[in-house]
Parts: structure tokens; sequence; C-alpha cells
């Protein structure tokens, strides 16, 4: 028993001495490592020798609820853990325990532009429209030879900066409209092969590289811009885009004379005389699908709420009408070999069938006639047809599977005047009506069976509106000689019932009334 006690005693004696131990102290901290034992003495384990876990190389119970996770006994107040060697510190950047250092100002990226290991001397700083900023480290060297701009500012950065052991010179451009097209002219200056470099940017990107070269005087570019440019197609937007481009940039003649030849910006004849070469050219010509292409083709070229139209007047009223007396003379001279009068010469076998010589003639007039009226220049034609005192006397005489060709030019007259798309004088309207209105009763019937693209319920509305624009007088002559046809002929006459109706309500119906 005794021998017990003082071993107890002598137990106990060296734990306060353990404790009191100068060379022992407990560190506290936040770690990541695994759970210490709790500092309060009650729900810490009872030491136990760790000879038996050591000897057989399984670890004993108690070392396993030593890695307890860790328990927070109170707020703010963690567990202590033994002295034990504290492991090499972490890169600040990496160690997300450690509070974070105090950070630089932030700087805009810094792109170092260079194809070679020279020595980049020189920071450039582009600030743009829109606040951003953007610097370059750049090789002084090359920016001074490529750019007379640049190597003003690089002389007056070097007469500035005092402190000549600097590593950098620094110059700064603002207001740049676009940074990203400026830097990539910056690039280009350090390119070996500047065209292949352009032909992966692109028409677009190379007009914007153009403007900016040309800014900074940076001549190479520009004469690289503008050889890929002349040898490449354009959109139509690029086109406009590089026109703009022109009227604020002034380029070297001999550097741009090829695009602006391109552009049309060295003297073109006008449009108008050009168009009117181009209807002469579709009305002189002889294949029939092309002539109706060609005719879609200008009539969208010339046509008001076209793109391509540029010029208000946009053709030669007397140019126009030239080529409309050259197709009324091949008409005339049609059917004054239709008629037999004049011995026609021996046909070869190109000549194509006389009904459809005449067929050509007669829509180069409608097409004419369609122009004139677009263009708001169609009174004399409407004077022009009335007065062909000629073609009437031989259409009395002529075959009628060839005379009602001339009525498909009245019915387009009838139409517009109808529609009032022609205002023409009160004379002209009478002359051209007397003078067409009884051949349009007699090919009615042939024009409905062979009507070519014509609406006949159009014609038969249009014509009776004309006749109601005519003096009551006139129109009386007109709508008896009509009822008299549409008696006999029927549905081969036009029905002008409607505005027959029109025409004798207001010559005797309200004319009774007022007298009464």
């Amino acid at each position: 028993m005794q021998h017990s006690s003082v071993v107890d005693r002598g137990r106990r004696s060296s734990a306060a001495a353990h404790r009191k131990s100068p060379g022992f102290s407990r560190a506290w901290c936040c770690s990541f490592a695994a759970a210490p034992g709790s500092p309060d003495p009650r729900s810490a384990p009872s030491p136990k020798p760790h000879s038996k876990s050591l000897s057989t190389g399984s670890p004993s119970p108690s070392a396993k609820r030593i890695i307890d996770p860790r328990r927070i006994l109170s707020p703010g107040r963690v567990s202590p853990l033994p002295q034990t060697p504290s492991p090499p510190p972490l890169d600040p950047v990496l160690d997300n325990r450690s509070p974070p250092p105090s950070r630089p100002e932030p700087q805009s990226p810094v792109a170092r532009v260079s194809t070679t290991e020279r020595r980049l001397d020189l920071r450039l700083s582009l600030k743009g429209k829109d606040g951003k900023l953007l610097v370059l480290e750049l090789d002084s060297r090359v920016l001074c030879e490529s750019s007379s701009f640049f190597a003003a500012m690089v002389l007056e950065a070097r007469r500035k900066v005092s402190d000549m052991s600097t590593d950098f010179r620094k110059i700064e451009v603002g207001g740049v409209e676009d940074l990203g097209v400026f830097k990539e002219t910056i690039e280009l200056m350090y390119e070996k092969d500047a065209m292949r470099w352009i032909l992966n940017a692109g028409v677009s990107r190379a007009i914007d590289i153009l403007e900016v070269s040309s800014t900074i005087m940076f001549d190479r570019g520009v004469m690289s811009c503008l050889k890929y440019l002349e040898a490449v197609p354009w959109s139509e937007s690029e086109e406009e885009k590089l026109k703009i481009l022109f009227t604020k940039c002034v380029f070297d003649e001999e550097v741009s004379r090829d695009v602006l030849a391109r552009l049309g910006e060295q003297g073109l004849g006008k449009s108008e005389e050009l168009a009117v070469r181009l209807i002469q050219s579709v009305v002189s010509g002889t294949n029939c699908n092309s002539r109706k292409e060609l005719q879609s083709l200008v009539n969208g070229l010339l046509s008001k709420s076209s793109v391509y139209q540029k010029d208000p007047a946009g053709l030669n009223k007397e140019s126009l009408y030239n080529v409309c007396y050259s197709c009324l003379n091949s008409l005339i001279e049609l059917f004054v070999e239709a008629s037999g009068s004049v011995p026609s010469g021996p046909k070869s076998k190109e000549t194509k069938p006389l009904v459809e010589r005449v067929s050509k003639e007669v829509e180069n007039l409608n097409w004419l006639l369609e122009i004139l009226i677009e263009k708001q220049m169609a009174e004399d034609f409407v004077s022009l047809w009335a007065n062909q005192v000629q073609l009437i006397m031989m259409h009395e005489r002529a075959s009628p599977m060839i005379r009602y060709e001339l009525s498909r030019v009245s019915a387009s007259v009838f139409i517009a005047l109808g529609k009032g798309k022609v205002q023409c004088k009160g004379d002209t309207r009478s002359s051209v009506l007397l003078a067409w209105f009884t051949p349009m009763l007699l090919d009615f019937g042939w024009l409905q069976r062979c009507s070519k693209g014509l609406d006949m319920r159009m014609l038969e509305e249009g014509l009776g509106q004309a006749l109601l624009t005519l003096p009551l007088k006139q129109q009386q002559t007109l709508f008896v000689e009509w009822f008299q046809c549409f008696s006999l002929k029927g549905t081969e006459c036009p029905n002008l019932s409607k505005a027959f109706q029109v025409w004798w309500r207001r010559s005797f119906v309200k004319s009774s009334e007022s007298r009464s």
C-alpha cells in the first residue's frame, strides 16, 4: 500500500511538474488540421501509454478518440492545440485562411506587341471615347519607322524624360473610336506579310484599319489596305462605308486611283443617258425571254422606290421619246408590209413572222408607256398616239389577227386615263378616245382571246371612266355607239353598263329634276 501511494504521488508530482515546465506552452490557432482535445479536464481522456499501439502497428481506441472532429465548446472559443512544428507558410494568393494582402489599384491590360526578341522600350496608352484604356508595350524603333505620327510623339517624350535610366517611355493617344481596330493597326506594323494579315481580317475590317492608318500616317498600312480592297469584291454596305471614308480622308491619288475607279468617282457619264441606251438595247433585242428579263431589270433600276435610283429625273425625256418614235415608225412599216402596198424584199431564214414582229413593237410601246407614266412624262405619248392617222386608216384594212395588236396600245392608254395616272388636257383626251374607241369595239373579242396579260375587267372599267371625263355631248356620241355595238356583239364588246348609267343620270335624270 505504501508503495502504491508513493507511486501515485510520484505520478501526480511529475504531471504537475510537466504542466509547470516553461518549455511547454499551448498554441491557439484556427487551423484546418485534425481537431485537438478539449481543454476541459473532465472530458479529456486519461493518458494512456502508446507502447502497445506502436508494437502491434494498429491504432489504439484512445488514438481514434484523439482524431475526433473539432468541437467548439463556447462562442469565440476554440480548442487549444499542443505545440507542433508549424507547416511552411503558403503563398498569399493560394492561402485563403490568411487575411488578404492589400491590393494595388486596378490597372488596364498591358499587351506586348513584337514579333521578334527586340527590347520593348515604349508604353503606349490608348484611351477610348467610352472611357476604356488599353496599354501596349512596344518596340519604339519599329513604331517610329512605320508612323511619322508616332515618331513625333516619341521624340517629344524623349525630350520630356529626365531620368534616362527608366525602362519605358510613355506616350498616350486619347479619343480613340475603336480600341480593337487601333490595336490591330499597331500590330500590322510588326507583321512581315501585311497582305496575308489583312486577307484574314476581311473587307470591313480592312476599311476600318485603312481609316486608322490614314490618321496615324502609317503609309505601308494604307497601301496594303487599298491594294487588298481593290482586288476583292464588296457588298453594298461595304461600298457605302468605303465611300464615306473617302469623303473623310484624303489619300494619294496615285495609290487610290484603282479603288476610285471602282467607286465611280472619276466622272462617269450621266445616268439618264446610260438608262436610255439600256432601254434602246432592250427595244432592239430579238430574244423574247431575254427582253422580258431585261425589262424587269430596267424597271427595277428606274423605279422611284429603287435603292439604285439616285437622280430624281432619271431619264432624258427627249431621248426617251425618240425611242418611242422609232418604235412607231417600225410599226407603221410593218402594217404597210401587211397591207401589201409595198412589195417586201426577199426573206431570210432569220426573219421572224410578221405577226411576231408586230407584237414585239407593240410590247415595246406599252413598256415605254409604263416608264413614261412612272416618270410622269406620259402626256405627250397620249397626244402622239391620238395623231396616228396612218395607223388608224391601215387598221380598217388589216387582218384582225394583226390589227388587234394596235388596240393593246389603246387599252394601256385608256386604263391610264381612267385611273388618273395621266393628266391630259380635255382636247387630248377627246382626240385619243374619238380616234381609237371604234377600233377598240372591233378588236375587243380578239383581246379577250389573246389578252397576253391584259386585265379585261380593268380595261372595261378604265375605258368607262375615261369616257366620263369627256364633255357630255361627246359622251353621248360614244356611249350610243357602244350601246348599238353591244346589242349586236354581246360579250365580244366591252361591257360599259355602269359608266353608261352614270352618264344617263348626269345627262337626263338630274337635269330633269333641276327643271322641275
